[in-house]
């Protein structure tokens, strides 16, 4: 385990989009002008065939009206519920796009699940970085660390800057338990694995979530602690063992309909945020027919 400097204190601002429950991050270094942004939110009207803007505008507009230098635009993984804004942000306000190495591992499942062809590279390359376990990366004067947390996607990785760690869709809130581990590459027993992971952070650990979806009428909330989820987490608090995780994961997940936005997110976010283009140049998106 790396050893953590809880004494860094990252100023965390958190957007929240209504429409898929997604909560964006913006993480300046306490002693300086720079910030990453992490788990970015593109619009899309679905049924209108129609892709907007105005969640990425909000993030802009604070990070310039905050006079920020934007250093990263991070995923935390190939999200299945929302499509990432990442070369949109950049293309505004700079910024490099990382995500996890395992992001080829990805891109070669859902590459074939699309019927992607030879264009379609599987190599990572759409991203300024693929990170690995135990790199570390800096935002202004604060050093930040991955950690592979992967279950629910094989990509998915938990960046710990100072005393804020961001999950992804590995945990959610206390009263929510865990992420989904259903999907292609998913795997329950590696989801379990990975919590623990987390949860052997320090107490005082700071988490924040990529989603929450308020239940039983609760405010919506994305920030926790890790003794909080240690001892909470309806799903992994107090105890629970692998097997039994693992029958329960399993179980919940064959109740579980398909997010709504899965195919055109996971077609742009295994592209690091860019729409598929036809043979003519124009934004296109797939369906495949039984394919999921």
């Amino acid at each position: 385990m790396n050893s953590f400097n809880l004494d860094v204190q990252p100023d965390v601002s958190g957007h929240f989009d209504e429409a898929s429950n997604t909560i964006s991050y913006i993480v300046k270094d306490p002693d300086s002008d720079h910030c990453a942004i992490f788990d970015s939110v593109m619009d899309i009207d679905y049924a209108a065939g129609r892709i907007t803007h105005e969640h990425a505008d909000a993030l802009i507009m604070e990070v310039t009206e905050r006079g920020l230098v934007l250093d990263w635009i991070i995923e935390t993984h190939v999200h299945a519920d929302h499509l990432s804004a990442a070369p949109y942000i950049q293309d505004k306000i700079g910024g490099k796009i990382g995500i996890g190495s395992k992001i080829l591992v990805v891109q070669e499942t859902f590459g074939k699940i699309f019927n992607e062809g030879t264009e379609f590279q599987r190599d990572g390359s759409q991203f300024d970085r693929l990170f690995e376990d135990g790199d570390t990366y800096m935002v202004g004067n604060m050093e930040a660390v991955t950690l592979c947390t992967p279950g629910h996607t094989p990509a998915c990785m938990t960046h710990v800057v100072g005393d804020a760690a961001f999950v992804g869709d590995t945990l959610f809130m206390p009263d929510s338990g865990s992420a989904r581990a259903d999907f292609p590459g998913g795997d329950a027993g590696e989801l379990y694995d990975s919590i623990v992971r987390i949860l052997s952070l320090p107490d005082e650990m700071r988490l924040f979530m990529c989603h929450d979806y308020g239940p039983n009428g609760r405010d919506i909330r994305w920030d926790t602690t890790v003794k909080d989820e240690r001892e909470h987490n309806i799903h992994v608090g107090g105890g629970t063992t692998r097997e039994e995780f693992i029958r329960m994961r399993t179980a919940r997940d064959a109740t579980l309909a398909m997010p709504r936005l899965i195919i055109p997110s996971l077609q742009v976010n295994m592209r690091a945020g860019e729409v598929p283009t036809d043979e003519d140049g124009k934004p296109m998106l797939k369906v495949p027919v039984n394919g999921l």
